[in-house]
């Protein structure tokens, strides 16, 4: 009985390491859909900036906000799936009390976690 009690509890133990390794890849996907949105925010954020007429500026800066907007339920997922997307989660929520571009280093250092596959690695300054 002792042994079978073992049995279960390793198997037990495999299939929640399985699932957990599930969760994280499906955490990593959600990440890289939500960074596609990002990307786009900060192109739009970034030509609002050299923009010189303010009516296109201030349209641009709203168009960047809308695609974090639509990021923001993809990174919220992926940080359900796996807590370590936090930082994509935060950062991207805070685009409501906080210009975009105070965000801008932590969201593209977060993309950079999922392009690679490493959420939460600090990013060296240099790249």
């Amino acid at each position: 009985m002792v042994r079978r009690g073992a049995v279960g509890l390793i198997v037990a133990a495999v299939a929640a390491v399985v699932l957990a390794g599930c969760s994280q890849q499906q955490g990593l996907a959600l990440a890289r859909q939500a960074c596609v949105y990002v990307d786009r925010s900060i192109k739009l954020y970034d030509a609002a900036t050299h923009e010189t007429d303010p009516a296109k500026a201030a349209s641009e800066r709203s168009n960047a906000l809308t695609q974090l907007r639509l990021a923001l339920p993809l990174a919220a997922q992926a940080n359900s799936d796996d807590g370590s997307w936090d930082d994509l989660m935060t950062a991207i929520s805070e685009s409501s009390r906080v210009e975009e571009g105070h965000l801008i280093v932590s969201l593209r250092a977060s993309c950079i976690d999922a392009e690679n596959g490493t959420p939460g690695v600090p990013v060296s300054p240099g790249g």
